[in-house]
């Protein structure tokens, strides 16, 4: 049983990491995939049989989980941030949310017969989004940035905020089924409420007076989170999931406390518990369905997407700055995610147990609304978008971090060749002379807090770190791993090779490719500018290809980028050497006298400047 169990589980752990990279690479929701390969594992081949494989153990498993998920996803819930997000979001997320979760649970009750108080936590559990299947579909959707922003702020607010509700209606159906009366019920929302805050604010003044050493912290947090849910839940019964999710938000919004850390560390392990979770879930699935089941979810599927949605979507955006173009796209978007497949699944497990008629339904509706939004949005919201005309093009922009000379330059020559460049840094005198020379420009730190609110990154794909800085191009090339990915990050050497030493060099995890040739380096490539080398950008053909243009221009010419006829971006680092195809357009730094159309002959080799 051991060995059986141990190996389940890890076959369990290799199967959702598949679905997780499989979702990255589709640019899909993972959810998505985690359920489908949960419902293939159990109810269609019987291979996972989750009640016989972990027995007694499956619901403290699923509630500690579930614990942790809410838990995390509170955390991201900033009061201080809610003012500015605009008139729309937050009408989704107020009185938009409490309209389709009435109209959901109408459906439900209607369509699928259940009795009220199911169908009301049904309904609360599903008129939500959530930032883990908005951001995804957002990748492949690329609206515009209103609707972008729309759609992100109402998944990061109404994620706890449809969780508080869930467990609030849970708290009372629990409490009416064990004939408990309403003094008992105020009691148990007392109850949690105030060991959540309570032991948010125990953890604040431990955090900020720095009384748990840094290493630990993620650790002392983790356990926090799961003490506190269970000393809640023997305090005052089922009291622990409202507990833990006020312990969040309150957490997030205490000052001084920094948490970036912790919320990254919490994002990673409920991806863990999350890729695990799900196909326990999935795989308990009965297959087929009772009777009627599969046609009723169905139609609740469509009575969500094709009334809830655009009701309250139309609700919400009376007097915003939305065109009816912007809202079509809001009200066709709305994807389920994981606060309502895993608290539904916990909410089932303890219903069953008490008795209460049409909780075996819960499940399967929730299931059957997720993959139903997933696939259809997913499948049709990028053409309604280009249809609509709220689409942005292909993400080929390039953000340049610096403002220099040699920042100027480069995204001079980028933006002359049709790229958007947009140019960042935080040095008033280099901005204000790339305004000067026509270029878009951001004054700030493109890593900072304010860059996250007010740098549109609307079409830009790409971060060139430029600036004279080393340590802050390398943090700027670790903060854009995640939104371009690794592959689209590149750095300009500050240091020649000989001159990065063990004792000068910055750990690889914080390093990007290098642009440009081996030996380029930002004041090497400076002094070349000075010396009156140029730019040059020129479309080669098969007469006039790449060993024509070094032998016209000289072999001291460093390729910076190439651009394919599609169009594409093809940036030269020492780590990919390009080679330029007639047809292409290339970008390259040649010497001052051939630009003049005398030999280069005179002229110094790159190779024997001295180093900076």
């Amino acid at each position: 049983m051991t060995l059986e169990l141990g190996f389940t589980l890890a076959c369990m752990l290799g199967i959702g990491f598949l679905a997780q990279w499989l979702a990255w690479r589709v640019k899909l929701p993972a959810i998505l995939f985690l359920l489908l390969a949960g419902i293939v594992l159990g109810p269609v081949s019987g291979l996972l049989l989750p009640d016989r494989l972990l027995g007694d153990l499956l619901f403290p498993m699923v509630s500690l989980s579930v614990a942790l998920i809410l838990f995390e996803g509170s955390l991201t819930l900033r009061f201080h941030e809610l003012p500015g997000i605009g008139r729309a979001v937050r009408g989704l997320v107020s009185y938009g949310a409490i309209a389709a979760l009435l109209l959901l649970a109408l459906a439900a009750h209607l369509i699928a017969g259940l009795a009220w108080p199911i169908a009301l936590l049904f309904g609360a559990l599903t008129c939500v989004t959530g930032p883990t299947v908005i951001a995804p579909m957002l990748r492949t959707l690329r609206p515009n940035a209103r609707i972008a922003n729309t759609l992100r702020w109402e998944g990061i607010v109404i994620d706890p905020l449809g969780a508080l509700f869930a467990v609030l209606i849970y708290e009372a159906i629990v409490s009416r089924q064990e004939g408990h009366t309403i003094g008992i019920f105020l009691a148990t929302l007392a109850s949690g409420a105030g060991s959540g805050a309570l032991a948010a604010w125990v953890l604040a003044f431990l955090l900020r007076r720095q009384l748990i050493p840094e290493y630990l912290q993620n650790y002392g947090v983790l356990a926090a989170v799961l003490l506190t849910f269970s000393a809640s839940n023997a305090i005052t019964h089922e009291s622990g999931l409202l507990a833990v999710t006020i312990m969040g938000i309150a957490l997030g919004n205490i000052r001084g406390v920094h948490i970036d850390d912790i919320l990254d560390f919490k994002e990673n392990l409920t991806t863990l518990l999350v890729s695990s979770l799900f196909i326990l879930l999935a795989a308990r699935l009965q297959w087929p369905l009772p009777d009627g089941m599969l046609w009723a979810g169905i139609a609740i599927f469509l009575v969500a997407q094709l009334v809830v949605r655009p009701l309250t979507v139309l609700i919400s955006s009376i007097g915003s700055s939305l065109n009816w173009r912007e809202r079509t796209l809001i009200a066709w978007v709305a994807p389920r995610g994981i606060v309502a497949a895993s608290v539904s699944a916990l909410f089932a497990l303890r219903l069953e147990d008490l008795g209460m008629p049409g909780a075996d339904a819960l499940v399967p509706l929730v299931f059957i609304l997720i993959i139903g939004t997933v696939v259809l949005q997913s499948a049709t919201a990028r053409p309604l978008a280009l249809w609509l005309k709220v689409a942005e093009p292909e993400p080929r922009g390039v953000l340049v971090f610096g403002s220099d000379t040699v920042a100027r330059a480069v995204a001079k020559a980028l933006a002359d060749a049709g790229f958007r460049v947009v140019l960042a840094d935080d040095e008033w005198d280099g901005i204000r002379r790339a305004r000067m020379d026509g270029l878009t420009t951001f004054y700030g730190n493109p890593a900072s807090p304010h860059a996250e609110r007010n740098l549109d990154l609307t079409g830009i794909g790409r971060l060139l770190a430029m600036s004279t800085h080393r340590e802050r191009n390398s943090l700027a090339c670790v903060h854009y791993r995640q939104e371009f990915g690794r592959e689209k990050v590149y750095r300009l050497r500050n240091l020649a090779p000989h001159e990065n030493t063990d004792r000068a060099a910055l750990a690889g995890s914080l390093l990007a490719p290098p642009l440009f040739d081996e030996s380029m380096t930002h004041a090497r490539f400076a002094e070349l500018l000075e010396q009156g080398w140029r730019i040059k950008s020129t479309r080669l053909t098969a007469a006039f290809d790449w060993p024509h243009f070094i032998a016209q221009y000289g072999a001291d010419s460093v390729l910076l980028f190439g651009v394919e006829e599609r169009g594409a971006l093809r940036v030269a680092s020492s780590k990919r050497v390009l080679e330029p195809k007639p047809g292409w357009q290339v970008i390259a730094l040649v010497p001052p006298m051939v630009e003049q159309g005398a030999p280069p002959a005179g002229d110094r080799p790159l190779s024997e400047l001295p180093d900076a």
